[in-house]
């Protein structure tokens, strides 16, 4: 019997890199990853995950050039109308009271469920880490639960995170969810995603003694 992570993050990492490999212009790659994302949520839900994250785009990003914001804005709203049609319960979580966050979003602040609901999925959009803990300074230091007052409070603990592009850092993915995690990284652009990339990261996942400082 395989362990297997209950929830998954995911950094789609690559795009532009993936893009000047082919010659494309870097606003054009976003797109290009919507599919993958259908595709891994799909495998997802056969192995039995629970909660899926994806990282959209970060309150960082919003600064890069016009055309690349108004795409990766774009494929965050096309990979919410093609979840629209499966049987999931969507979350998405950012700063939704920034010009920068999609209006088309902001009925999805608060859990929505598609079909016949099943497996969370949070989509990470205009997020930000200072964002999401701003409000601790407001958290009584005698509570034990401070994280309830985190603004991703609804997204749990992440046991797997899977980063695509090489790059071995969070970027400021869910600090708080994240803190016992398992990194999982590949060298593959996001663009080239394939299955076999999930499976090999649930048998990395398998492997790892997890103890969570026990």
């Amino acid at each position: 019997m395989m362990r297997s992570p209950k929830h998954i993050g995911i950094i789609p990492d690559g795009n532009r890199r993936w893009a000047k490999v082919n010659n494309m212009p870097k606003e054009k790659s976003y797109e290009c990853g919507i599919d993958p994302g259908l595709m891994l949520f799909k495998l997802c839900k056969e192995a039995g995950i629970k909660e899926l994250t994806y990282y959209g785009f970060t309150t960082d990003n919003a600064k890069r050039p016009t055309e690349q914001r108004k795409a990766f804005t774009n494929a965050c709203i096309g990979a919410v109308n093609l979840l629209s049609k499966q049987s999931a319960e969507l979350l998405v979580v950012g700063d939704f009271e920034s010009p920068m966050f999609p209006k088309q979003l902001n009925k999805y602040t608060t859990r929505q469920i598609f079909g016949q609901g099943g497996i969370k999925v949070n989509l990470l959009v205009n997020y930000g880490w200072e964002w999401d803990l701003n409000n601790l300074k407001l958290a009584d230091s005698t509570q034990k639960n401070i994280t309830s007052h985190i603004k991703s409070v609804d997204v749990s603990r992440i046991d797997l995170i899977i980063r695509w592009g090489g790059r071995r850092r969070l970027s400021g993915f869910l600090p708080v969810q994240s803190v016992y995690s398992d990194f999982y990284v590949l060298d593959d652009y996001w663009p080239d995603f394939k299955p076999e990339h999930f499976y090999k990261a649930l048998n990395w996942y398998n492997d790892q003694d997890v103890t969570l400082g026990g």
